[in-house]
């Protein structure tokens, strides 16, 4: 059973965790505007940032990889020539933020345009846009050869009535309020996984879904934070809980909430980074180096070039390099030579 239908049709008590998520996003939403219509230049290079690393987070997070070296021909290229089916992959989920970015909230969220982002996301294989026609478990495979069913999908007869379902309970409960919207979106984003309506492609496709119904409500950072960066940072955690919160779904007896507040997290991470990046305004820096600058920032105490290029899509290793040079013994200092050395943080 849907667990989006279930909660707007109980007197929901919501957990005290989930209640301080959306006061505080209550909030930050509030400062939107704030942090908006203030720095165009600064934006523009952190709208610029989060479609490439949202991009390239959201297809590793499923084993789809790009070489950074062609990040900026497969991401920045007007037409490129890819080299594989990766990069096709990669350059469709950057296409595809594009389209969202410029959705309007009356529309953001239907079945055309679900099986639309399938298809960007997909490229050109055969079933790119198509509901799945077989029916198929998500498998877990371990190292000796063993595997496991980790969550047993709705049929491929069943899908796209459960598709349907899903989809009008989200729009019913945007226009009688039933549950908080941003818990809503979030029980969406489990049931979409849940249903796991298409052969291949469906965190990637439900990562975009969270994104148009974050703009649809309201929320904006995800133009500016790679929420997708920050579930891959995450990503232990997110399957972990996804896999807790789906048992006892198909009898609509799981318990939701470890997932929901996962999600709602990963908006006030993003939140949180927003306004630290925008906040501070009276330091002028080139966008590379302020790209530079918050990676490291967001590390741990040590860190590599390596793990820092990973950060900053899009900046070159000579570029990285530079911005480390002049903060070496500033805020850092480094253990070692070359690419795999050591950086430690100051302070």
């Amino acid at each position: 059973m849907l667990t989006l239908k279930r909660l707007s049709r109980t007197n929901l008590d919501i957990p005290g965790g989930t209640s301080w998520y959306l006061a505080d996003l209550s909030e930050f939403k509030g400062k939107q505007a704030l942090f908006t219509h203030q720095a165009p230049q600064r934006l523009k290079a952190l709208r610029e940032s989060a479609l490439i690393e949202s991009a390239v987070s959201s297809n590793r997070i499923e084993g789809v990889t790009l070489d950074k070296d062609r990040t900026k021909a497969v991401l920045q290229g007007a037409k490129p020539l890819f080299r594989d089916r990766d990069e096709e992959e990669v350059r469709g989920y950057r296409e595809a933020l594009s389209l969202l970015h410029g959705i309007t909230k009356a529309s953001a969220i239907n079945e055309s345009r679900i099986l639309k982002l399938h298809r960007m996301v997909r490229g050109k294989i055969w079933d790119a846009g198509k509901y799945k026609d077989k029916d198929g478990d998500i498998i877990e495979t371990y190292s000796d050869g063993r595997s496991r069913v980790r969550f047993k999908t709705v049929s491929a007869k069943a899908t796209p009535k459960a598709m349907k379902e899903l989809i009008e309970s989200w729009i019913d409960c945007n226009k009688d309020r039933s549950i908080h919207p941003l818990i809503a979106m979030a029980a969406f984003n489990l049931d979409f996984l849940c249903i796991h309506p298409f052969r291949d492609g469906n965190g990637r496709v439900s990562r975009l879904i969270l994104l148009a119904q974050c703009y649809e409500l309201g929320f904006e950072v995800g133009r500016y934070i790679s929420i997708e960066r920050l579930i891959e940072q995450n990503k232990v955690r997110y399957y972990e809980t996804l896999e807790d919160c789906s048992q006892g779904w198909h009898e609509g007896k799981n318990n939701p909430w470890p997932y929901i507040n996962f999600i709602l997290n990963m908006l006030k991470q993003a939140y949180l980074e927003f306004e630290s990046r925008v906040g501070n305004l009276d330091v002028p820096r080139g966008s590379k180096t302020e790209m530079v600058l918050a990676a490291i920032a967001r590390m741990q105490n040590e860190f590599t070039l390596v793990q820092l290029e990973q950060a900053c899509t899009g900046v070159s290793r000579d570029m990285i390099r530079k911005v480390l040079a002049d903060q070496k013994e500033k805020s850092v200092a480094s253990i070692g030579r070359g690419p795999a050395a050591l950086w430690r943080k100051l302070g």
